[in-house]
């Protein structure tokens, strides 16, 4: 009996010995057999076509200037029914638009909320892809307060030779030449505060001026769309103008930045003789929300969610999460959560429902 146990345990190991030689020996083809399926299946993909009729939100940048393993540059991706909004523009936009299961050629318009680096270093390649990767015949719209102009200017200008080179590369019919980069559309709020950027039956989308002293102008954003809504604040103290906009929304998405988190970064900054780094330090939470200002404007406009952006500093360790809340959560009594890069808030249309998931 022992005898047959140990054949049969060596020929079994021989056989699995055998199969992992062969798996090796034709691991290339095996490799780009797979990589060939998994291509097909992302280039396919669209997760605009999986979606309920609604307003789905996600987070393709919830950082900020910080380096970050887990938030980059800031930008929302705002889905309003069969339309494509991205907020916004921070480095890795177009990898996490990507990662989240969205084509670029389907971006209807961009939307900017003021012209600090880190909101638009992402926009140039953004710009790229919504044109060549769907043969877009017309440049996508790029709605932002006065200043808008130049900053796209300056975009089309530097990536000028690009669209040449690509046009001559792949063709006309490939790369419509007119379809290149963006149209700037600025738009100025009113002695109100605020100005109406995009109206039709279902959605409505309104720009409010926010305190972001002294970036001027810097806005923030309303989406209501078949009943559903969300506001964006855009980088800005605690503003009146965000209550005011936020009242009774589904989602508040806020940027925040922790003031006793920044006082150790300044603290360090002044040991290593980084005297300019602890001035900017001791500077940045002058123009920015707390966690508890931002639960303050959830709790008061009696927000249904709040999700919390534009993440500064970074949150690397354990229990770090907690003391970049502080008293938040003592303050605003409903769901807060800390943003990270393919945050997905989706709130169907003809419900009340909020569902938050991941898209990678």
């Amino acid at each position: 009996m022992k005898k047959t146990y140990r054949s049969a345990v060596l020929f079994i190991l021989a056989l699995v010995a055998t199969l992992l030689a062969a798996a090796f020996a034709f691991r290339v083809p095996i490799s780009m057999a797979i990589a060939g399926k998994v291509a097909a299946y992302r280039l396919a993909a669209d997760a605009m076509n999986d979606l309920p009729d609604g307003l789905h939100v996600g987070l393709c940048g919830a950082g900020s200037p910080f380096p970050d393993d887990k938030r980059t540059g800031p930008c929302t991706l705002v889905v309003a029914g069969k339309r494509l909004f991205v907020v916004d523009s921070g480095s890795g936009s177009v990898r996490n638009i990507g990662k989240m299961g969205f084509q670029h050629g389907r971006i209807h318009a961009i939307l900017l909320t003021h012209f600090h680096s880190d909101h638009i270093d992402g926009l140039g390649e953004l710009l790229l892809q919504r044109w060549g990767s769907a043969a877009n015949t017309s440049p996508v719209p790029v709605y932002g307060p006065a200043g808008v102009q130049t900053v796209l200017a300056g975009f089309m200008q530097a990536y000028s030779q690009d669209q040449g080179y690509r046009v001559a590369h792949h063709g006309e019919g490939v790369v419509p030449a007119g379809g290149f980069g963006g149209k700037a559309m600025p738009f100025t709020p009113g002695a109100d505060g605020r100005v109406v950027v995009l109206k039709d039956a279902d959605l409505e989308i309104v720009a409010f001026t926010v305190d972001h002293d002294p970036v001027h102008p810097a806005v923030g954003y309303r989406f209501v769309y078949k009943g559903r809504s969300v506001v964006i604040s855009g980088d800005t103290k605690k503003s009146a103008a965000v209550q005011r906009e936020a009242a009774g929304v589904d989602l508040l998405v806020h940027e925040a930045l922790s003031g006793p988190l920044t006082a150790l970064l300044k603290d360090g900054a002044i040991k290593a003789g980084r005297m300019n780094l602890a001035k900017i330090f001791d500077d940045i939470p002058n123009y920015h929300t707390s966690p508890e200002e931002a639960a303050e404007t959830a709790r008061d406009a009696k927000v249904r969610y709040l999700l919390l952006n534009h993440i500064a500093p970074p949150l690397p360790l354990p229990g770090l999460e907690k003391a970049f809340l502080g008293q938040a959560p003592h303050i605003y009594s409903g769901p807060i959560r800390i943003g990270v890069d393919g945050d997905f808030v989706s709130l169907p249309a003809a419900s009340s429902d909020i569902k938050v998931s991941r898209r990678f």
